[in-house]
């Protein structure tokens, strides 16, 4: 008996859904989002994940089965199609943008304690955000990044994206208040973050400028800045190395918080 192709094209449409939602975070999350991965092989593990989560989306007695039924028997007309793939994309780049939060304001910490110790001139190539970083941003990226992955960040994504499906119908994603809201308070948190990772540093060069300027003014005889720059640069390097822990601490807290604040927004 000749087997025909229909049954798999009426998944097709369902399947597409599924396909551009995943995509979505590999174009903003951390890992899976990584401009040194080429844009085939990231396109090509998406299209590989979602072949192996649309299964699971039809097992029965899933809550995501209900609504991808009803995609797969009713269909999608062409016009209404690329309003339901923009919508999926746009789940997609939503977790990854928050995901990427914390990391971001790990950087926002580290330019901030750049230009308090003179080295933002000393910029490195970031190939993840496309220019120049400072040497301290760069180090709090790398660092934070590789605990991201310690902890299973990843991890968190993938299955905040596979539950969304019980959660968010296919082409039924509407950006609301609670997202706005959502967005602006992840948003809060991460200039929080970066505040409190510079905050040693920036209390430090305060008392260092403050004697810096006494000194100044009772020894005239002395250069200040001749070694103004160089103290600040020692002192700051030591600051940093021996708060290192703290300002991961606080990273790891924050880090949580936010995962789990998408993981109950986006999968409840």
């Amino acid at each position: 008996m000749p087997i025909g192709f229909e049954p798999m094209l009426n998944h097709l449409p369902a399947w597409l859904l599924v396909l551009f939602r995943i995509a979505g975070i590999f174009f903003m999350t951390p890992v899976f989002g990584s401009k040194t991965i080429p844009t085939r092989y990231r396109m090509m593990l998406a299209v590989a994940v979602s072949a192996c989560v649309y299964p699971m989306l039809l097992e029965p007695g899933r809550a995501s089965l209900p609504n991808v039924i009803s995609v797969v028997d009713n269909g999608m007309f062409f016009w209404t199609m690329g309003a339901a793939v923009a919508m999926e994309m746009l789940v997609g780049i939503l977790i990854g943008f928050c995901v990427s939060l914390p990391l971001i304001g790990m950087q926002v910490g580290g330019r901030i304690i750049d230009q308090q110790m003179g080295l933002g001139i000393a910029g490195v190539f970031n190939p993840e955000i496309g220019e120049e970083a400072g040497v301290i941003s760069e180090f709090f990226f790398i660092l934070s990044l590789v605990f991201f992955i310690l902890i299973g960040g990843h991890r968190v994504v993938l299955s905040t994206v596979i539950g969304s499906f019980n959660h968010i119908p296919l082409g039924g994603f509407m950006v609301d208040n609670n997202v706005m809201n959502l967005l602006l308070g992840l948003c809060h948190a991460m200039f929080d973050l970066g505040l409190r990772v510079a905050a040693p540093l920036l209390c430090l060069f305060f008392l260092l400028t403050v004697s810096m300027g006494f000194i100044a003014r009772t020894v005239p005889q002395l250069n200040i800045l001749s070694i103004g720059f160089t103290v600040r640069i020692v002192c700051g390097m030591l600051i940093v190395l021996g708060a290192v822990g703290v300002m991961m601490h606080v990273f790891d807290t924050e880090v949580h918080l936010i995962l789990r604040r998408i993981s109950v927004f986006f999968a409840p």
